[in-house]
């Protein structure tokens, strides 16, 4: 069993940072249809939204051309479990945006997935 170490917010930063280079790189869909558990949700703005859908809004939207993680924090749930939160700051072209970024991870099937994912503009 691999547990929870105290490398946990580098391990989830890692994991946060890998999932936004897939979506700078234009393969966010992919990513985090291979990366989310099945019952997986994302919150945004407006709606709640299964594994399924979240794959075809990254079909549809353009890429971001940079990012920032801001304020990092994580919150341990268990050994196989923690919250990493933070404020991001994204742009694209002349967008700049601002967020309330929260995802949960849970170490199952050898890799660390999301399971939710919430993020709710600043402002």
């Amino acid at each position: 069993m691999t547990e929870i170490t105290d490398d946990l917010p580098a391990r989830l930063l890692h994991e946060e940072h890998a999932g936004w280079q897939a979506i700078l790189d234009g393969r966010g869909g992919e990513y985090y249809q291979r990366t989310m558990t099945k019952d997986a949700l994302m919150i945004v703005e407006g709606a709640v939204i299964n594994r399924d859908q979240i794959a075809a809004s990254f079909r549809q939207a353009p890429t971001w051309d940079s990012y920032e993680l801001r304020e990092p924090a994580v919150i341990r749930l268990n050994d196989r479990a923690g919250i990493l939160v933070y404020r991001a700051h994204a742009r694209r072209g002349e967008e700049t945006v601002e967020l309330n970024m929260t995802t949960t991870y849970l170490f199952e099937h050898g890799g660390w997935c999301v399971a939710a994912h919430q993020q709710t503009p600043v402002g």
